[in-house]
């Protein structure tokens, strides 16, 4: 793939996501805005996922193992 068919593509991507969005009726100004504003929310959902969705599978996986029975050694001799 050239450079041209790469820059064409990411035009064709930036305009579908403009239909979608209904942002091409928007004034310059409000458009700037509203890209501004979904990108902060973008980011702040992926940071969240990026945080949070790690810790709470594992709290699924060791509370799904304790509620099965597959239950760890104690590392503490009797």
């Amino acid at each position: 793939m050239d450079i041209k068919h790469a820059k064409d593509y990411l035009y064709w991507l930036y305009y579908q996501y403009l239909l979608i969005t209904c942002c091409y009726v928007l004034e310059p100004w409000e458009q700037s805005m509203f890209h501004t504003i979904f990108i902060t929310v973008f980011a702040m959902v992926v940071y969240t996922a990026y945080v949070f969705i790690p810790i709470h599978i594992h709290l699924a996986f060791e509370f799904f193992s304790q509620l099965f029975g597959d239950q760890r050694e104690s590392t503490v001799a009797i």
